[in-house]
C-alpha cells in the first residue's frame, strides 16, 4: 500500500469517527422504538374522582378547562424557553394553587377545626433532592415552600409552625389565613359535620356549590416535566381532607408516595385516597418497575393504578413522564382533570374517562 493510500484511508477513518461523534446526541435522543424523543414534555393534573359530564355544568367545565390550559401553558413556556423541569413544575402548580377550583392553596378544604392546612412536595430527578411541607396555614404557595426546603435547607420535610417560620425567613409570600377561606369549601365542611362523617375525601361527600354541582373528586394538583437537558422533576400540592382531625397527613408531601422523580426512570405526581397511596408507595413503585423490571412507563403505571390500588381498595390516579418524553396519565376513577404537551405537538386537555 502506497503512502498516498495510507493517508487517504487515514483521512476517511477520521471523517467517519467525526461523523459518528456528531450523531451521538441524535442517537441518544431516540427512544426504544427508534423514534426521536421530544426535546421537552410536560403534564399536569388537578385531581381525580367521580367526575361525570352529567354532573358538571357547562360553566364549571369551561372554568376547569381554561385553568388547566393556563397552568399547562405556564409550564410549557418555561420549557420552550430552555428553562428547567423544576421551574416548569413550580410555575404550573402555582397557577393552580392560586385558583379556588382546586383543593390546593386558595381552594384548600377545611379541617375539623375550621382551618386550611396545606401539604406539598417537589423532587429533582437529576439529583434525587427533594423538599416537602405539611400542615402550613399562611404560605400563599406551598409548592414554593417545598422547593425552598429542598434548595435552601439540609432537610427534606418541615411541618406546621416550623415550616411557616422557615418560609418567612426565606422571604416567601405570607398571607392571612383568611385568604384561603372560600364559601364553597366552608359549606363542604358544614355538610360533613351535619352528616357526622368524620374526615372525608371530596368524592365521598355531596356539598353545596354555586352551580348546584355535586363535585366528588380529589382536588390535589401536580405536575411532571422533562426539560431540554433531559432532566425530570415532579411536584404535588393539596389541601388534604375535608373535616380531617388529629393532624392527618396524606400522600402528597411524602416522597415516594405522592411524588417521585428520577432521571433513571420517571417522574410521578399522584392524586387519590392518600392512605392507600402511602401504603403502596405509588409514585416510587411506578419508577421502580421501570428500573428493576424494565417495564415501559405505561405498563408500570397501569400495574400500580389499575391493579394494585383497586385490590387494596384505593382509587385515584397519577400523571407520569419518562426521559424519552413518554407520558402516562392513568386513573381508576370516572375522571381526572389533566393536561399534557410535547414539543412540536398540540396540547391535550381532558376531564372525563375517554
Amino acid at each position: 500500500m502506497t503512502a498516498r493510500w495510507r493517508i487517504t484511508i487515514g483521512f476517511l477513518a477520521a471523517a467517519l469517527l467525526l461523523l459518528a461523534a456528531t450523531r451521538i446526541p441524535e442517537i441518544a435522543a431516540e427512544d426504544s422504538m427508534g423514534e426521536r424523543a421530544p426535546r421537552y414534555a410536560f403534564a399536569i393534573h388537578g385531581g381525580a374522582g367521580t367526575i361525570l359530564k352529567a354532573n358538571l355544568s357547562d360553566k364549571k367545565e369551561a372554568a376547569y378547562l381554561a385553568k388547566l390550559a393556563e397552568a399547562l401553558a405556564a409550564g410549557e413556556a418555561v420549557l420552550a424557553g430552555g428553562g428547567t423541569a423544576l421551574d416548569a413544575v413550580t410555575s404550573a402548580i402555582t397557577v393552580m394553587e392560586d385558583s379556588p377550583l382546586f383543593n390546593a392553596g386558595k381552594g384548600a378544604v377545611f379541617t375539623a377545626e375550621g382551618k386550611n392546612e396545606m401539604d406539598s412536595s417537589i423532587m429533582d430527578g437529576a439529583t434525587l433532592n427533594a423538599g416537602a411541607v405539611s400542615g402550613v396555614t399562611n404560605v400563599k404557595n406551598p409548592i414554593l415552600l417545598a422547593r425552598a426546603v429542598m434548595e435552601q435547607s439540609r432537610h427534606v420535610m418541615l411541618q406546621g409552625k416550623g415550616a411557616e417560620t422557615f418560609a418567612a425567613e426565606k422571604g416567601l409570600e405570607i398571607v392571612d389565613p383568611e385568604y384561603f377561606h372560600t364559601e364553597r369549601r366552608w359549606q363542604q365542611l358544614q355538610k360533613a359535620k351535619e352528616q357526622k362523617t368524620g374526615a372525608v375525601l371530596d368524592h365521598d361527600l355531596e356539598f353545596l356549590d354555586p352551580d348546584g354541582l355535586d363535585d366528588h373528586k380529589f382536588g390535589t394538583v401536580g405536575a411532571v416535566a422533562l426539560d431540554r437537558e433531559g432532566n425530570l422533576a415532579a411536584g404535588t400540592s393539596t389541601g388534604g381532607m375535608t373535616n380531617k382531625a388529629w393532624g392527618r397527613v396524606g400522600d402528597s408531601p411524602i416522597i415516594g408516595a405522592g411524588t417521585y422523580a428520577s432521571n433513571t426512570s420517571c417522574a410521578v405526581s399522584a392524586t387519590g385516597a392518600g392512605e392507600y397511596f402511602i401504603r403502596a408507595t405509588v409514585a416510587r413503585s411506578v419508577c421502580a418497575l421501570m428500573e428493576y423490571a424494565n417495564l415501559p412507563l405505561d405498563v408500570a403505571a397501569d400495574r400500580i393504578i389499575m391493579q394494585q390500588l383497586p385490590e387494596m381498595g384505593g382509587d385515584g390516579g397519577i400523571i407520569s413522564l419518562d426521559g424519552n418524553g413518554n407520558i402516562a396519565l392513568v386513573f381508576n376513577t370516572e375522571g381526572m382533570y389533566r393536561a399534557s404537551v410535547k414539543e412540536g405537538e398540540e396540547p391535550v386537555i381532558g376531564i372525563y374517562k375517554e
